[in-house]
Order: C-alpha cells, then structure tokens, then sequence
C-alpha cells in the first residue's frame, strides 16, 4: 500500500486524498471508512480510508454467506488518506462487510459483487 500522489499503478497500492482533513497539510484530522465505490460491482471496487495519526491499520472483507475473509491490510500507516482496488475476480458472488480498524475507531460498510 502506497499514498495516493506517489504514481503507483492502479490497484498496486493506496492513494491519498483529502478526507476530514485540512487542506493545507492533506492530514486526515478524523479516522474514517468511505463506502466503496462502485457498489453494487463486477470485477473490482476502490475502498478509500483516512488514518488521523501513525497506527496500525487493518481492513478485510467477510463475505457475509460463507465467512470467508480476504485481508487486504494488516500493517503500521502514518496519517494520510488511502485507497485500495479490489480485484474481485476469485472471489464469489453476494454480500460483503468491509471491516476498518485503526487506532481506537472501528468501521464497517457494506459492498455487493455481482456477476
């Protein structure tokens, strides 16, 4: 995972944008979860999360049928905004929770991957 802003080919790493933050410094001054765009999807979505201060930062989804869980972070961030692509091409049809933790703030949104 890179910050946005660093040229990383899309869906090799994370990207920053303003998100609750002061646009001078383009620091996240909140933890937060965007809800994944697009949603519904086909073949892949882009989640987007601020971190407010340097924190260990998990993200997963759970497929909400069978529990499966792919992880998609699990590493120390400094403050910024991310984003990660999804490539949804193994993964099976239905329901998911996006699951966010990074310091004391925890966030789920829902996503849908249709065939």
């Amino acid at each position: 995972m890179k910050p946005a802003g660093d040229g990383s080919t899309p869906g090799t790493g994370l990207s920053p944008q303003p998100c609750g933050s002061n646009m001078k410094t383009m620091v996240p001054s909140e933890f937060h979860l965007s809800q994944n765009y697009p949603n519904p999807f086909t073949a892949a979505t882009t989640i987007k999360f601020c971190v407010a201060y340097r924190s260990r930062v998990k993200l997963a989804i759970v497929h909400c049928e069978s529990g499966m869980t792919e992880r998609l972070a699990d590493e120390v961030k400094e403050a910024g905004t991310f984003e990660v692509e999804l490539n949804a091409s193994r993964l099976p049809e239905g329901s998911y929770v996006c699951i966010f933790q990074a310091g004391d703030f925890l966030g789920t949104k829902m996503m849908s991957l249709k065939r």
